[in-house]
């Protein structure tokens, strides 16, 4: 990947509604090999994929919750069962596995504090816990989809 892709990237994670038209002239190239570097950025997965982010808050998601789960477990058995759980619970954004203290960290994201509840007696009639504690958002104060290119 060199510094034409990395524009490419950069310009498309602004907006990937971008026409390609615009993009290669943003990075000094015809339209053709714009296309085509896209679509092997495409073919080699580091564009994986082109969405529209909608704001949460103006989509009547405006609590944010961050879930901290300690296993009952460690086995892979437990981890496949409490995995594809969550995976099918939609207001889970996000769900990581972590080092330390907390095994599992999720991010929920719902209407108000009901909704929640709901989520959460959802989430623990899954899989069995050694904890679970949940902390709330009060303020976004930095939120992005764009990630930094200058490691690439």
């Amino acid at each position: 990947m060199d510094e034409t892709d990395k524009r490419i990237l950069a310009q498309l994670q602004r907006d990937a509604s971008t026409p390609v038209s615009e993009i290669a002239e943003s990075v000094g190239l015809s339209q053709t090999p714009c296309w085509r570097r896209i679509k092997k950025l495409e073919d080699d997965g580091v564009l994986a994929a082109r969405v529209a982010l909608i704001d949460p808050e103006a989509a009547g998601l405006k609590l944010v919750a961050f879930v901290a789960v300690k296993a009952a477990r460690h086995d892979e058995r437990w981890l496949e069962t409490f995995a594809a759980h969550v995976r099918a619970i939609p207001e889970v954004v996000e769900l990581h596995r972590m080092s330390g203290d907390v095994d599992y960290l999720m991010k929920v994201v719902c209407p108000d504090m009901a909704s929640y509840d709901r989520i959460y007696k959802k989430l623990i009639s899954g899989a069995e816990f050694s904890d679970v504690s949940t902390t709330f958002s009060m303020e976004r104060l930095k939120d992005t989809t764009e990630l930094p290119l200058d490691y690439v």
